[in-house]
This record gives structure tokens, sequence and C-alpha cells, in this order.
């Protein structure tokens, strides 16, 4: 298609039966992307430029501008009308690059935990309202154990979730301390005013535990990872079955995971 034939905005599909094209709202978000790219390689661009870029009317990309710009991923200098990647994309950019790093410094300090005790070790990141796991080791004990690697788990039952909802910002964590906290076993803690206590000790004791909360016969303790600034941006776990990971040995085992949570909040930065 030549740069004077531009394409027709509605993207050029008949409309289904609620009388928008589906295709249109595909191609939207398709060119919504290339503006991102446009920018991000040109540095900064009027109207003009990514109309001519994307082969589509000024109007066009001025919509698609707007959007963006209104979702703070584009922003305008007004002295010249010309558009660069606003701060919206670096937030987005940070929490990816935030998942990728602590898995990738996590992988020595994960398997060396699971080496010396035997056991699964997991690092877990907040996901919205739960925990998802993005790295796992397993020790020698643990061969038979199930894979945790990319699953969210409840942050109110698991010790990696008490870990990250204990630091949340006070009006986050009450958000979600508002909703319902679904029952797993006869041990899950189902009241708002006894998670908060639990979570009060989890920050007062520098870890946490969960003793057959999500499921029987699992036990876990977790303790949090800290970004160059302090916060915490994730939680090291070790999980096993109760039977050799009952009441007298979790103590101890939650001293050597706040040690590698220290070793990998170290490598992320922290206390530099």
């Amino acid at each position: 298609m030549s740069r004077t034939q531009k394409q027709p905005d509605d993207g050029g599909e008949a409309p289904d039966r609620q009388g928008r094209g589906a295709g249109s709202a595909v191609q939207s978000v398709d060119r919504a992307v290339s503006v991102l790219e446009i920018l991000a390689r040109l540095g900064e661009a009027g109207v003009t430029e990514i109309a001519d870029e994307l082969e589509v009317h000024k109007s066009t990309a001025s919509r698609l501008l707007g959007v963006l710009e209104n979702r703070g991923l584009v922003t305008q200098a007004k002295d010249r009308g010309k558009y660069y990647l606003g701060a919206g994309v670096l937030r987005l950019a940070g929490s990816a690059a935030v998942r990728l790093d602590i898995s990738q410094e996590g992988v020595p300090v994960c398997r060396e935990l699971a080496d010396e005790l035997g056991e699964t070790v997991n690092i877990a990141v907040l996901d919205d309202d739960a925990a998802v796991n993005i790295m796992q080791a397993r020790g020698a004990a643990s061969v038979t154990a199930q894979n945790w690697l990319g699953r969210r788990t409840p942050l109110h039952a698991t010790s990696s979730g008490k870990v990250l909802l204990a630091h949340l910002p006070p009006t986050l964590r009450e958000g979600l301390l508002a909703r319902p906290l679904p029952r797993f076993t006869e041990r899950t803690i189902t009241g708002t005013g006894a998670l908060r206590g639990e979570l009060e000790a989890v920050v007062e004791r520098g870890y946490a535990f969960a003793l057959e909360e999500l499921e029987l016969g699992l036990a876990a303790t977790a303790a949090p990872v800290r970004a160059h600034d302090g916060k915490v941006i994730g939680a090291i776990s070790v999980s096993g079955p109760v039977y050799r990971l009952d009441p007298d040995r979790l103590p101890d085992l939650a001293k050597r995971t706040v040690a590698a949570a220290g070793d990998l909040s170290r490598r992320m930065g922290y206390g530099f």
C-alpha cells in the first residue's frame, strides 16, 4: 500500500452482531503497539510522522496518541507538539524487569538453599491478589514434590503470600483483607482479625509459616526479598511435607530462609 492510500479508520472489516468490527479492535491494538515501537525507535515524533509510519490518516494517529496519553504511555512536549514515551512504559517495564532480575539472581541462591536443606525452594512475587511462583529449585528429598512454578497461590494461606501481604502499603493490604478469605483446610486462617495478627507477627519476626493451611500435609516457611530501596519485591520459601517440616524443625529452616533472602536482597542492591 502506498502512503497516499490511507487505511480506513474502521479497519476495513464488516461489523459483527454488536455493530462493531471484531477485527477493528485487534487492528487498533496492533496500531497502538506500533506507535510505542515508533517512539522507541525515533525518540519523539509528531502526529504527521506517526500517521505516515502507520500509513493511516492523521485523525487516526491522533486518536491513538490520545488514548496512549490518557494511560500515561506517551507524553506530549507542549512546546514542540512532539510525542515521546511516557512514564507508564517505564512502570510496566520496571515491573517486568523486577520479575526477570529476581528470577535470574535467585537461581544460585535457591539452588544452594535447596541443596543444603534437601527441600523445595521457591521465589514468589505479588500478582494482583495472589502470589505467583517464578523460580523453583528442588532438593534431594523433594524429587517427588509437585511443581509450583508458575502457580498462583492465595496470599492468606501460604507462607510466601503472608510475607507479600504483610509488607504491602496499609491501604492495599486492607483492600485485600476486605475480600472473602476462602478456606482450603481446617487450618486456613479465614478471620480478618486473626490474619492481621498473623501478618503483624510476620513483620516482627521477619518470616512467615504456613502449616497445612493450603493443603493437608504441606508445610512451608518464607522470608522477604527486598530491592535496593528496601521495598519487599518477593519472597523465598522452603516447603515440604509436614513429617519432615514439623514444628520443631521449622524455626531452624526459617532462619536459613531468612539468610538466603538476605543474600538475594543484597544481589538486588539492598544494603548498598
